[in-house]
């Protein structure tokens, strides 16, 4: 399986775990809220949040225009610690720990 092929199934598998433990949100943030220069925009959006609407749709992105995808991404300590009292937490990191391992 290649690396794109990989990754987009894994993104495809968080954004399920995070549907499913209710955690996917069916309004998009603020354009604003959207538009943070911080890491993981964490001064307007909270770790689920940033999954959803930045993460998840940039990588896709890359993946569906034959684009490079980051080397060296480093998401699950984040959230690891953000998300650590929510239901699903155990799948979502998994996940997240998988998607670091392909761009090392």
């Amino acid at each position: 399986m290649t690396t794109s092929l990989e990754l987009s199934t894994l993104l495809e598998q968080l954004a399920l775990q995070l549907e499913h433990h209710g955690h996917w949100q069916r309004t998009s943030p603020s354009i604003a809220d959207l538009s943070s220069t911080e890491p993981f925009a964490i001064d307007t959006l909270s770790a689920s949040e940033w999954l959803q609407w930045i993460f998840i749709p940039k990588m896709n992105y890359l993946i569906e225009n034959n684009k490079p995808t980051p080397k060296g991404v480093s998401i699950a300590p984040y959230i690891e610690e953000a998300l650590k009292d929510i239901e699903g937490y155990n799948e979502i990191v998994r996940l997240c720990h998988a998607i670091d391992a392909l761009g090392k």
